[in-house]
């Protein structure tokens, strides 16, 4: 095998990886799309670490494409790895920063995605130079962050507990509850 074939194989296989979480960023923004009208409490997520340098990667695989299609004429076929990664950095990445992260009527908008109410089976505060809500997925078993800017942390605080009083939100299975525990307090 040359040195091309596998260059162009690993292009291929990166370009279908790219492919999917370019699927899952769009998925992620139809989703979004369907439940901003029921948001209750959201605000912007920040900007990954080197988003610079990032936006800088997708010039660069833009002119690369670019050169590629128009100057070497190649077909659409061979830049597919490269088209993919383009998409992802170019436009994936900025549209998920724009999905404001926070609380809807029917769940929470973590950094990472969106979890019902009926879903979450634990949360608790991590407070610091950033204050985090972690919301623990009941049926996943997975933590997932949610940064709280400092301005919104005591209305986030009350949309946690009127969702609980309102029984939206509950930490209790499915046994013997003898009412002792008042899940507000969870908050």
């Amino acid at each position: 095998m040359s040195i091309a074939s596998i260059l162009s194989t690993l292009l291929l296989v990166l370009g279908a990886g790219f492919l999917v979480a370019n699927a899952r960023v769009a998925w992620l923004w139809v989703k979004f799309r369907r439940l901003r009208s029921t948001a209750i409490l959201t605000w912007r997520g920040t900007k990954p670490p080197f988003f610079g340098l990032v936006m800088a990667l997708g010039v660069v695989l833009g002119l690369l494409v670019f050169f590629k299609l128009v100057i070497q004429q190649r077909l659409p076929t061979q830049v597919f790895g490269e088209g993919m990664m383009f998409l992802y950095y170019a436009y994936a990445i900025p549209l998920s920063m724009r999905i404001t992260r926070g609380f809807y009527e029917d769940g929470i908008w973590a950094d990472t995605g969106f979890v019902p109410y009926s879903k979450i089976g634990g949360l608790t505060w991590r407070e610091g130079d950033e204050i985090t809500l972690v919301v623990i997925d009941r049926m996943q078993r997975l933590a997932r962050r949610l940064t709280v800017p400092h301005k919104h942390y005591g209305e986030a605080r009350r949309v946690l507990r009127d969702k609980i009083a309102a029984h939206d939100l509950q930490f209790t299975g499915e046994a013997l509850d003898l009412g002792g525990h008042d899940e507000r307090e969870d908050v």
